[in-house]
This record gives structure tokens, C-alpha cells and sequence, in this order.
């Protein structure tokens, strides 16, 4: 068990910059780390297979859309497989995170009312068990590419960093807002699940971004959605000398600059997300 020097005679207040916050939850690194252990353990608790099932969700949703999209509906997109991997590997880590994230304060009211520690570590903690399921999953990916000897994309997998950044910072800053929110109104976390399910049908997973924008009208309206920008980018990255298919005009700057523009807004999501947690955070153990 990690052990919070002098934690039980710390007074929780309400004040406090984001940056000194940053800076708590780093000198409280241990911590999240041995609660993003607990998380993973916890998640295959007497399991058999235990990590096995993080790869098996990925290859599951696989066969079903596999068989929906291509075989009954016959979307008609090629590798089918890698096209869906690319895209649903992102939204995987979000939904988990952010469901988790929600409510884990809920979840953590015990600890929260014995011990002083940043409460930030626990949507955080959450955010960083489902980063490591984003990668064991990975593993399927990787499998199918060489399965099927596809040639990805080299120049866009330079991209990928800048999108798995914009992607955890997102997330981060969702989960640490609405993790305080559901505190005060419990509701909050049913309601993720619901916008959770509408959000995957606005993101451009199990079908094509042209389809999407065609609707929409264009393409700018279509990355209001912030996952949009990162999506496709795992899919022109993985997709590879099959790209044209997504949509042959959308070249290496542009997705650049949606990543880019992406970031500044994470981060700034990030930075308000930090400032209402620290006003809201006062009568958190009370609420509790």
C-alpha cells in the first residue's frame, strides 16, 4: 500500500494554480501509478485469461462490424479489418477512460475521505489504465497488418504521437471535469453512457469521413467532433497505400494542422477542467 507522508494532517482547501496543481499530483507520481496497478488488477480480478480479454475486445468488435459492414451491408471499403482496428483502437481507450473517469471519485469516496492526496490522480489513474489497455490492443492491430502484409502509411505514423497527446489530454480534461460534476449530480455518469453510444455513430469508425461530411455538407463541420481529427489520423497512418480510399484530397499538412489546432483546444479544455475541479473539489468528502 503507498504510503502519503503526513496525509492525515493535511488540510484539503480550494485554492491553488493550476501548475502548483500539476506539480502536486507529479510529487504524488507514486500514487497514481500504484492506482492505475490496482485499476488493471482489479478489472481481471479472478480472471483466467486476465490481460488476454484486452485483446479479444478489439478482435470481437472485429467479427461483428466485420460481418455487419462488409458482409450483410457490403460497405465495400478494402481491408475492412485495418480500417476498423485504426479507428476503434482510439475510441476504445476514450470510452473506457472516460466512463471509468467519471465516476471514479464516486467509485474512490472511501479513500478520498480518510487521506489527503490531489483527487485530479483519480480520473487520471483511470485514463492511464485504459493507455495501457490502448496498447495491449495495439497488438492487434499490429497482428493484422502483418497478417496481412498491409503497407502502412510511414509519413502519417509520424503523426501518431501528436494524436495520442491530443488524445490523452482530451480525455484527461473530460474525465477530470465530469468526475467532480458527478460528485454533485450523480446523473452525470448514466448520461456518459448514453452520449458515449450517439457519439460513436458521429465519428467516422465504421464508415467512411467522405460519407460523413457529404451529409454534413462539408468537411470543417465534421471535425467539430474532437475525436474526428484523431481518428483519421490512425487511419491514414495504419490504412497506408490505401488511404486514397478515405479521401484522396486530405494531404499531410492538413492533417497536421488539425492535430495542431487540436492541441491548443485539449489544452486549454485541460487547463478549465483543472480550475473548476480545484473550486468544486472543497466539498467534495462532504458531498460524498
Amino acid at each position: 500500500m503507498t504510503q502519503i507522508p503526513n496525509s492525515t494532517t493535511r488540510t484539503f482547501t480550494a485554492q491553488g494554480s493550476v501548475p502548483g496543481r500539476l506539480r502536486e499530483i507529479a510529487r504524488h507520481r507514486e500514487l497514481l501509478i500504484n492506482l492505475v496497478r490496482l485499476e488493471l488488477k482489479a478489472k481481471y480480478k479472478s480472471s483466467t485469461l486476465g490481460f488476454v480479454w484486452s485483446l479479444l475486445n478489439p478482435a470481437m468488435y472485429l467479427v461483428v462490424f466485420y460481418v455487419a459492414f462488409n458482409v450483410i451491408l457490403a460497405a465495400g471499403v478494402p481491408r475492412f479489418p485495418i480500417f476498423l482496428l485504426s479507428g476503434l483502437l482510439v475510441w476504445n481507450f476514450f470510452t473506457a477512460a472516460l466512463s471509468a473517469g467519471t465516476s471514479s471519485i464516486v467509485g474512490g469516496s472511501g479513500l478520498v475521505k480518510k487521506v489527503w492526496f490531489p483527487r485530479e490522480i483519480l480520473p487520471l489513474a483511470s485514463t492511464g489504465a485504459a493507455l495501457v489497455h490502448f496498447f495491449l490492443q495495439s497488438l492487434v492491430l499490429v497482428l493484422a497488418l502483418l497478417g496481412l502484409r498491409h503497407p502502412v502509411g510511414w509519413a502519417y505514423l509520424l503523426l501518431l504521437p501528436l494524436a495520442l497527446v491530443d488524445l490523452i489530454l482530451l480525455t484527461s480534461g473530460l474525465s477530470v471535469l465530469l468526475a467532480a460534476a458527478n460528485v454533485y449530480l450523480r446523473d452525470i455518469q448514466h448520461f456518459v453512457e448514453l452520449a458515449l453510444m450517439a457519439w460513436f455513430w458521429v465519428t467516422p469508425i465504421v464508415y467512411l469521413y467522405s460519407q460523413l461530411t457529404k451529409h454534413l455538407g462539408g468537411r470543417n463541420i465534421a471535425l467539430i467532433n474532437p475525436i474526428t481529427p484523431i481518428v483519421l489520423t490512425f487511419q491514414r497512418a495504419f490504412y497506408g497505400l490505401y488511404g486514397n480510399v478515405l479521401d484522396p484530397r486530405l494531404r499531410f499538412g492538413w492533417y497536421l494542422r488539425n492535430l495542431v489546432v487540436l492541441s491548443v483546444a485539449v489544452s486549454l479544455l485541460f487547463y478549465v477542467s483543472m480550475r473548476i475541479f480545484i473550486r468544486l473539489e472543497g466539498n467534495l468528502a462532504e458531498e460524498l
